[in-house]
């Protein structure tokens, strides 16, 4: 893979700056998107307002940031915001698609996103998170926590708290391309090992 980032021919982005390394499959339809470097989504993802870390791990058919309909309004509608396509109005609802843009997912480092998983808008996932397949993420997810079902509920920590926290302080996501190399083998180490040797040298 070069180190710029790939998109399918049959994806879509719109105001969207992807990282190094990153991976758009077929399919896809990114909106105000950011994505860190080496993150990736498979086919058929949905991302609006979305800012991704790095390394984070997005399965097919996700929707991340789904957007919502007014329902304090008398009609839920389209035509409420999208006015002009309806010729109600010569503008849409401005203050409206402002209102969505600002409402940010959050999606942090290493985090994987199982298949079929929809994030509502303004959540955000902690670095190292897991969501199960077929989730519905309303509430904020703790870093290196073990999530699932509809809306989701803790599971499990991925590690225990002293791993978690140092992980996150040694910030291996922010190494450059030539140490994450050099290192590739402490990965596959126990993470005890991993803590051990990259803690202090952080």
């Amino acid at each position: 893979m070069a180190d710029g980032p790939y998109v399918d021919e049959n994806s879509k982005l719109i105001n969207t700056n992807l990282g190094k390394y990153t991976e758009i499959s077929q399919g896809c339809t990114l909106e105000n998107v950011f994505m860190g470097d080496y993150s990736y989504c498979c086919e058929y993802c949905i991302l609006q307002n979305v800012t991704v870390g790095k390394f984070a791990n997005i399965a097919a058919m996700t929707r991340i940031g789904a957007t919502q309909h007014p329902i304090e309004r008398a009609s839920l509608h389209h035509f409420t915001y999208r006015r002009k396509k309806y010729g109600f109005d010569s503008q849409e609802d401005v203050e409206f698609f402002k209102a969505r843009e600002e409402n940010q997912v959050i999606l942090g480092n290493d985090v994987w996103i199982g298949h079929g998983v929809t994030i509502m808008p303004g959540v955000k996932i902690g670095d190292g998170a897991v969501i199960g397949s077929g989730s519905v993420v309303t509430k904020d997810i703790e870093a290196y926590s073990v999530v699932a079902g509809v809306p989701t509920k803790k599971i499990k920590d991925r590690f225990p708290e002293r791993i978690a926290t140092k992980l996150q302080e040694i910030k291996w996501w922010d190494w450059t391309h030539e140490k994450i190399k050099e290192n590739l083998k402490d990965f596959l180490i126990n993470i005890d090992e991993f803590i051990e040797k990259h803690y202090e040298s952080r």
